[in-house]
């Protein structure tokens, strides 16, 4: 039950951030004098609505976005009130270029302050899940690899890589240690913390046995276990390029996590710090999504899926789902972070110079303009406006690639998804 109802929090909370999407072009359109004649939720057949001033608002039957109707934003296209409101100088296209420009780019705008709007929550109330400090945390075992790999060889994260045929067996594993155990002494050293732990094995001697005392359901008990000399940065070391003989046990630690909550003032600080970080690594990801697309193929035959995947509104309300099941108000953070930095994306894609985005609708604004003062300069009559039927078969083209992504990627959120744990 909790599962579903993080899906369903999760779904409202796109839809909720899509209408506030369009909320801003309207806003902005009638900020500028700008005629704007309907706003609504959803699409299809008219479930309710009413009329205020100009402007009819309403609900549509099918809840998977919404659209905002600004007179003259699409020149070529009959409307009812366009000669009346060209008539007033309202229509989109009577508008300077500069404000053509804020109201298309608002949308994306919009889901910046979303952003921020979101974590602001997510730092203050609910606070960001941190790791205690390993010198205040226990010795309690998270998990036992099979291997332990005596070199450094790790990825860009300084994660070490998997197992591979000839590594050492993991002396911990050879011992019978398992998850959840407490480790209480090595070497008859009284360990109380893991950072103690950690100290203690590297000052154990390697290929001959130690006496090793753990807790498991309450009960102590004592083993031995017979270390691996491997090559690891020094205790404490942040220069991984420098290594040294490590005796080493093969485990790894249990993290304690807490919620550490900000001040009002200092979430604020970091809502618009971690909201430009997100701008940054939006742009990356955007850039890398054609290459992602073999990842997601590869993916969807049954092969692993790449963390770093694109994931599609399927797969994101399943990780709200599973937050909310997993975590429950503890993850309020996590599922906030999310629903912000999906935002995020979502703004910096719609600005992709590409039609049918509002991107597409600045570049042709820009275009004319300067195809404009150009024939200005040459002494050469207005071009008018670019002719949009030029524009359809780019259009559909664009439509077809991105539906094609969004069905793949859709495809792979329901067969292989992205999983928190």
């Amino acid at each position: 039950m909790s599962y579903t109802i993080g899906v369903v929090l999760f779904a409202l909370g796109l839809l909720l951030s899509v209408c506030l999407h369009e909320a801003g072009h309207m806003l902005t359109a009638k900020l500028f004098g700008m005629r704007v004649t309907r706003y609504f939720a959803g699409f299809g057949p008219t479930v309710w609505s009413f009329r205020r001033g100009e402007t009819e608002y309403g609900l549509k039957a099918v809840p998977l976005g919404g659209f905002v109707n600004i007179v003259g934003m699409a020149p070529g296209v009959d409307e009812p009130e366009a000669e009346e409101t060209e008539a007033q100088g309202r229509a989109f296209w009577q508008k300077p270029l500069w404000q053509r420009t804020i109201v298309l780019a608002a949308g994306s705008i919009t889901h910046v302050i979303i952003c921020i709007l979101l974590l602001i929550p997510a730092f203050a109330a609910f606070g960001i899940p941190t790791a205690k400090p390993l010198d205040q945390t226990p010795a309690v075992i998270g998990g036992v690899p099979t291997c332990v790999i005596t070199g450094y060889d790790v990825d860009g994260d300084s994660v070490l890589r998997a197992c591979k045929e000839g590594d050492p067996q993991s002396p911990a594993a050879a011992a019978g240690l398992k998850t959840g155990d407490e480790i209480t002494s090595i070497g008859g050293t009284a360990i109380t913390s893991y950072a103690g732990f950690q100290k203690a094995v590297r000052e154990q001697p390697v290929n001959e046995p130690v006496a090793l005392t753990y807790k498991r359901d309450g009960a102590e008990k004592t083993t031995e276990v017979t270390l691996i000399s491997t090559q690891r940065p020094a205790l404490g070391s942040s220069d991984s390029s420098a290594l040294v003989a490590t005796p080493t046990i093969g485990i790894q630690n249990q993290s304690v996590i807490y919620n550490d909550r900000k001040g009002v003032v200092e979430s604020v600080g970091l809502a618009f710090k971690t909201t430009g970080e997100t701008m940054v690594r939006g742009v990356e990801a955007i850039t890398k999504l054609p290459s992602k697309i073999s990842s997601l193929w590869n993916a969807l035959l049954g092969g692993e899926r790449a963390a770093d995947d694109p994931v599609s509104v399927v797969g994101a309300s399943r990780l709200g789902g599973e937050i909310v099941q997993t975590s429950g108000f503890q993850g309020g953070a996590t599922f906030l972070a999310i629903l912000a930095s999906l935002n995020v994306f979502l703004g910096l894609f719609n600005l992709l110079p590409l039609p049918p985005l509002d991107g597409g609708h600045i570049a042709v604004a820009w275009y004319e303009s300067a195809r404009r003062k150009l024939a200005f300069r040459r002494r050469r009559p207005d071009p008018g406006p670019v002719d949009r039927e030029k524009l359809i078969p780019l259009t559909l083209a664009i439509i077809v690639i991105f539906g094609a992504f969004t069905l793949l990627t859709v495809s792979v959120d329901v067969v292989n998804p992205i999983r928190l744990q």
